[in-house]
Parts: C-alpha cells; sequence; structure tokens
C-alpha cells in the first residue's frame, strides 16, 4: 500500500487522474472502453455509465493505492488497485466496479494479485445480468462458433467450451475446441506463460475433456484464438 492523493479527473471506467498529476490505471479490470481523442475508435456501450459510476465513488475523494506487481507501464501510468476513503471506510473501487457490471477482470502475467475476489464480484455481476452483462456486446461467445469468433478479431472476448484436445509441440500448449485446428477456435500457451502454469501446479495438458472459460484477445491465425499468458485467463467450469 502507498499513499495516493486525491482524484481530480476520471478518465474512464478504469482510469483516474490524482492532485499530483500521476495517471492511475486501476489494474485489474476493464471498463467499457471511451474513444478519448482517438480517431474511428467508437464508444462501447455503458462506457459513458462506467465513467459517471466511477467519478460519483471517486471524484474529489482521497485514495490510497496497493501495488501487486509491475507498477508502471508503457503509457507512464501507475498501475495499481484504488482504495477510497468513505464515510464507512475505504471502498475498493476495482471491486465495485466489477460487482456493479460495470468493468469485467482482465489481467496481466506481470500482475496478478487479488484477482479470486474480482472473479467472485464478476461472477455475481454476470448471472444477475447486471451492466454490461445484460449487453450482447460483452456476451459469452461459444468456442464451436468459430466464425462468429472470427467477427470478434481483435476484440477482448470471454469464451467458453469443452476441450476437445489438449496437445504439446515445440514448446507450446494447444487447446484445440474442434476438430479442425485450421478452422476451429484454439487456445495457445507459450513456453514462457507454461513456467507460470507450472509454478501454480495447473497442468493445461490436464484440461482435455472439461468444460472451461477463456478470455483474452482474440486473433486470427489458423482461424480463431487466444492467446493465454496466464493461469488466470482460465476458468475451469466442469471436469471432463
Amino acid at each position: 500500500m502507498a499513499p495516493g492523493g486525491i482524484v481530480t479527473e476520471v478518465t474512464d471506467g478504469d482510469t483516474v487522474v490524482l492532485d499530483s498529476g500521476l495517471v492511475v490505471r486501476m489494474i485489474g479490470t476493464q471498463a467499457p472502453k471511451l474513444p478519448l481523442g482517438r480517431e474511428g475508435f467508437e464508444t462501447w456501450p455503458l462506457a459513458p455509465e462506467a465513467k459517471a459510476a466511477l467519478e460519483a465513488m471517486a471524484l474529489n475523494k482521497p485514495v490510497r493505492l496497493g501495488y501487486g506487481g509491475e507498477e508502471v507501464d508503457r503509457y507512464e501510468r501507475a498501475l495499481a488497485h484504488v482504495f477510497v476513503d468513505g464515510p464507512d471506510g475505504e471502498i475498493w473501487a476495482q471491486q465495485q466496479m466489477v460487482a456493479k457490471g460495470l468493468a469485467r477482470v482482465y489481467s496481466f502475467p506481470d500482475n496478478r494479485k487479488c484477482l479470486d475476489l474480482l472473479f467472485a464480484a464478476e461472477g455475481r455481476a454476470r448471472l444477475a445480468g447486471l451492466g454490461i452483462w445484460a449487453d450482447p456486446y460483452y456476451s459469452t461467445r461459444l468456442a464451436d462458433r468459430p466464425a462468429d469468433l472470427l467477427d470478434r478479431q481483435g476484440h477482448y472476448e470471454l469464451v467458453e467450451g469443452r476441450v476437445l484436445l489438449a496437445d504439446q509441440s515445440g514448446g507450446r500448449i494447444y487447446l484445440n475446441f474442434g476438430r479442425f485446428w485450421k478452422e476451429d477456435f484454439t487456445a495457445v500457451i507459450e513456453a514462457s506463460a507454461l513456467k507460470l502454469f507450472a509454478a501454480d501446479g495447473f497442468d493445461p495438458l490436464a484440461l482435455e475433456g472439461a468444460l472451461i472459460r477463456i478470455r483474452g484477445w482474440v486473433d486470427d491465425r489458423d482461424g480463431p484464438r487466444i492467446e493465454v499468458t496466464h493461469p488466470e485467463q482460465i476458468e475451469v467450469l466442469a471436469a471432463r
């Protein structure tokens, strides 16, 4: 934990500016995005609502910062959990935004603290259909519909399906969700990520036959795929 300051500006649903000028990216979450001057960038559904909710929670209020991994990103923003001083004690801003359905869990291999609590809050919000979870834009996608996933190329998605085959080749592990690996959805775990899996005692090869949820950026390399960089991108919903 570290001293923060007063929140003087809320940029969007996951970024605030302090009176010191420090820009804080609220690590562990991704709120709906605003253009913020980017030409051709479309506002994501519920982005203004997410910004307004964070303003109501934190604007002009003192905060503390909690660091749990990499502390600064390439844009010189602080990467921290934000705790807002309130009349009934501190409010963990990330957890509140996720619980309201105005952000989802978004993690990195070098910043993995507190994710279990955020996943729990997200699960409750999703089941209740709160905020983004009532909008088709954020729907969980099905792994057995590769054409639909290709339409979401370049987007951060949650994808559910049963692993047909878990195989290791060339230092990577491939989780295949269909019989035609050049067309169907695949999750790829690179060698660097496998070290994190091993440290956690998590064997991805044991996922064969399991029903899982994967989150990440969809790209197109021999069909739609998501690169998995750390274990928290995979949630096991049911064993084989």
